[in-house]
């Protein structure tokens, strides 16, 4: 086999037989790419120019071995055409090289644009999309998928755009050559392409299963792992064992089957490669007796047919991966489709200076229109009040912080800041005017300090101790072995839930916002860490507008306004005294949780 043709590095080791993921529309995917990738495209006209020199020396370098068998076949000197072949495949080499050089910054290129555009794309995407999507899903369009794409672009497109010159420059020589050769080669290709169907038909099922297995095993990996010290606490570490051994085998047994099935078609390829080969030996050899053809021709036309078969093979692997590609390809242009957040009208007002004055007017909303989680929700909050939202689970209250925050907008009714339709504001800016404190501690792969002050770049380091002070999270923080430039892994996985948690405090009070919000900022700590948050949040909140979500009533009693929401209605409104006097359902929940019923 001539090198020309040899199995490109990047084919070695894929499995022949893997089926493809199919894309639902390959040539409007195909056309959005490329308009995608308009202005990241630079070099690819050289490329496709490369590639059909590339191509030239499989075309060329048969036709010349032939003619210095007939040298030899007629005792004439050759090393003219020697060195022409020398020349040729040294140019081959650097002419590859070349593409591969130009290839690789381009498809780059091509793929730092694409993968930017989506992660921006992302970060622009309203809250309503994340809560509808996996993560885990997202992040593997935003890493497998572009990958795919990756590989495709700087490398089995090279080698299509080769291959396809190859194809056709060698079929113009072998039918100039002889026809009936030619006719002989193609039979050849067709019983590969047969074969190449029933193996992929075979093996397709099986791959399916074997990539099923696998998800289930990786499934069981990561629970595994993330759930360790649940498995240890109940002892089930044997059971564990058990049903990753069971599903191992189960994946070892479809994947010994999957390789042996496709493993069937390199060995049957070799053999009808080489019975076309020997049949085109005896035919040319006949052609020769009859004085048709001369040696180094038949030289030559063997060489053609050896070479003329392979790149079929190849192309059918290289249009799995191809395929697989776009249909990523088609993952991420989905997601490229969804709508943004609504861009600040050209008259939309500042939200810089607000005081904190909250209305809502005739509130409705649900995530789904049919199914409303708030109800005609009136309030009137003057600047400076502290409110406590309590009520139990699915009632509304994190839904009733979502649309003040603007996460989602209200379906009926309207939310007013300081007089003002909170949709009239300037997105960015409202989001600043409200400091957070979720349930769900958000804490990033930076230091301790970079964590405080998350959204200020230039704060000084005095301004973050008080801060995490004023949290009570300085005592603790100061005991890392970095202290405040220890850096945080896993979201804060060293720490305990309740530390986690007084940094995102110490976060909300650097802040300084004129609107608190703390979202059930005390669930998961100790009672003697919750009289330290309840300080905290006495302190931030004084004098500032603020909303909390709590489930431990004691640490809501100094509220100026306690709201039951029950059933996405305001059920009982006033402060701790007042509802307390009333001897409703808030009493009842408070009375019950202090053990005095």
């Amino acid at each position: 086999m001539d090198k020309n043709m040899a199995t490109p590095p990047s084919q070695l080791g894929r499995g022949r037989g893997v089926p493809a993921v199919k894309p639902k529309d390959m040539k409007g995917t195909l056309i959005r790419l490329w308009q995608l990738t308009k202005g990241h495209r630079k070099g690819l006209g050289w490329i496709l120019l490369l590639s059909a020199l590339a191509s030239g020396s499989a075309v060329l370098s048969p036709y010349f071995i032939g003619r210095v068998v007939n040298c030899i076949d007629n005792k004439e000197p050759g090393f003219r055409l020697l060195a022409i072949l020398a020349v040729l495949y040294l140019g081959d080499w650097l002419i590859r090289f070349l593409q591969q050089f130009l290839m690789a910054g381009t498809g780059q290129r091509m793929i730092l644009h694409i993968r930017t555009s989506l992660f921006a794309h992302i970060e622009k995407l309203p809250l309503s999309f994340f809560d509808t999507r996996q993560h885990g899903e997202l992040m593997s369009r935003l890493t497998n998928d572009v990958d795919n794409i990756s590989v495709t672009i700087s490398d089995s497109l090279t080698q299509l755009m080769m291959y396809g010159f190859t194809i056709t420059g060698i079929f113009c020589v072998m039918v100039c050559m002889s026809p009936m050769l030619t006719v002989i080669a193609l039979f050849a290709v067709l019983l590969i392409f047969l074969l190449t169907r029933a193996v992929t038909k075979r093996t397709k099922v099986l791959f399916r299963q074997q990539q099923a297995i696998l998800g289930k095993l990786n499934g069981q990996v990561e629970e595994s792992i993330s759930g360790i010290s649940m498995v240890k606490a109940f002892g089930q570490e044997q059971d564990m064992i058990e049903h990753f051994v069971e599903n191992n085998d189960a994946f070892c047994e479809v994947a010994t089957k999957a390789q042996i099935a496709s493993g069937y078609l390199m060995p049957m390829m070799n053999v009808i490669n080489n019975l076309t080969y020997v049949l085109i030996a005896i035919a040319s050899g006949m052609m020769a007796l009859s004085g048709r053809l001369s040696v180094g021709e038949i030289s030559s036309f063997l060489l053609y047919a050896r070479q003329f078969s392979r790149p079929f093979v190849e192309i059918a692997n290289i249009y799995n991966n191809f395929q697989t590609a776009v249909a990523g390809a088609e993952r991420i242009l989905e997601i490229l489709d969804e709508a943004c957040e609504p861009e600040d009208a050209a008259e939309a007002r500042s939200a810089v200076g607000v005081r904190g004055a909250v209305s809502f007017r005739n509130v409705t909303f649900g995530y789904r229109p049919d199914k409303p989680i708030l109800q005609n929700i009136n309030l009137e909050i003057p600047a400076g009040t502290r409110v406590a939202v309590v009520g139990p689970t699915g009632s509304g209250k994190t839904t009733l912080i979502n649309l003040l925050t603007r996460f989602y907008d209200v379906q009926e009714g309207a939310i007013l800041l300081d007089g003002c339709d909170l949709r009239q504001y300037r997105l960015g800016e409202l989001r600043q005017a409200f400091g957070v404190v979720l349930q769900d501690t958000a804490l990033f792969g930076t230091s301790v300090r970079e964590n405080i002050s998350y959204g200020h770049d230039n704060v000084s380091m005095d301004a973050i101790e008080s801060a995490a002070d004023a949290a009570g999270a300085d005592g603790f923080i100061r005991r890392l072995p970095q202290g405040y430039e220890t850096v945080l892994h896993q979201g804060g996985a060293e720490l305990s839930q309740g530390e986690r948690q007084l940094l995102t405090i110490a976060r909300a009070v650097l802040n300084q916002a004129p609107i608190m919000i703390l979202d059930e900022a005390t669930s998961s700590v100790d009672t003697v860490t919750e009289q330290h948050i309840r300080q905290a949040m006495l302190s931030i909140t004084q004098g500032r507008t603020s909303f909390i979500i709590a489930h431990r009533l004691s640490t809501i009693r100094d509220s100026d306004l306690i709201l039951l929401i029950r059933d996405g209605r305001i059920a009982e409104q006033g402060t701790h005294q007042q509802l307390m006097a009333l001897d409703g359902e808030y009493a009842q929940m408070y009375l019950t949780q202090m053990g005095q019923i």
